[in-house]
């Protein structure tokens, strides 16, 4: 009946009814989050979960072992930084049975990121002094090993 003025009123275009937005907003806005989450997993480095966990389990005892060495010998690490000219200063103390090596690898581990880590050799400059340049390191919180085959030292360290 065309002229019906009750029954034109509910005939409305289905742009102007909110509930077909509401259906299309759903659907869109899982796509959108879809892609941009894929974008985020592509672009980022998760780092590699390790392949051999047994293996890593039985390494356990041996980073035990060298802690418990350090203790022994009372080694301590005075890690100076000099972020503007990229180098960095060591200085290594112990007891009367501690003797300084001649090398030893710093391991510059980020707290998050596995991806940022670096490792290096470090030679000695002086009776217990070692200097380097320090690799590029990102924004964040840093856990540095000095360790050699028989100790490990460890510090925690921002870097802004």
């Amino acid at each position: 009946m065309p002229g019906n003025t009750k029954q034109d009123q509910h005939l409305t275009i289905w742009y102007r009814e909110p509930y077909v937005w509401l259906l299309i907003a759903i659907p869109l806005a899982t796509v959108i989050a879809s892609v941009i989450t894929a974008r985020l997993a592509l672009q980022t480095d998760d780092g590699l979960v390790v392949d051999d966990y047994y293996k890593q389990g039985l390494e356990i005892n041996r980073v035990l072992e060298r802690d418990r060495r350090t203790e022994e010998l009372g080694i301590a690490a005075n890690l100076q930084l000099n972020e503007p000219q990229h180098t960095f200063r060591l200085f290594l103390t112990g007891n009367e049975n501690f003797l300084p090596p001649e090398t030893i690898t710093l391991s510059f581990l980020h707290a998050t990121r596995g991806g940022f880590d670096r490792k290096i050799q470090v030679s000695r400059t002086g009776n217990y002094l070692y200097q380097a340049d320090l690799p590029e390191l990102v924004k964040g919180r840093w856990h540095i090993q000095m360790e050699t085959g028989e100790w490990r030292v460890s510090q925690t360290i921002l870097i802004e």
